[in-house]
């Protein structure tokens, strides 16, 4: 897979999990709309007096947490964002340090096969040297 599919595969993922947000969303609205679900709240608010009086805390605390949620998903995102960045940029790095050394155990090797087959013409220039002098002895 290339640097490109992988940065694909991860935005599609990014906007699937992006569509099912909208998707659960909107089905929340419609059901609240069906059952009406604020008017069951202000019934119950309506019986129990004394219950209202949280209410702007809590609505408060709810709004405070989500907008703590979005700033903390916002700074994971850019740290994430970063992160992969470097990981992609060392993956770069190893993979032409692996065809760095595979490149230099070819040229090694090819230089020892050429060593080698050069020792073996010598060596063979030497025995039939040898094969000669014996003869003339």
């Amino acid at each position: 897979m290339t640097d490109k599919q992988k940065v694909f595969k991860i935005k599609s993922n990014s906007f699937r999990d992006l569509i099912v947000i909208l998707i659960v969303v909107i089905f929340v609205l419609i059901v609240s709309y069906f059952f009406n679900v604020f008017s069951v709240l202000v019934e119950f608010f309506q019986k129990n007096p004394g219950s209202i009086i949280w209410i702007d805390e809590i609505v408060m605390g709810f709004l405070t947490l989500i907008i703590g949620l979005i700033v903390f998903s916002w700074r994971r995102w850019r740290e994430l964002k970063i992160e992969t960045a470097q990981r992609l940029r060392l993956q770069n790095e190893l993979v032409n340090i692996a065809e760095t050394k595979a490149e230099t155990e070819r040229i090694i090797c090819k230089q020892l096969h050429c060593e080698i087959a050069e020792y073996k013409k010598i060596e063979k220039v030497v025995q039939s040297n040898q094969a000669k002098v014996n003869k003339q002895l």
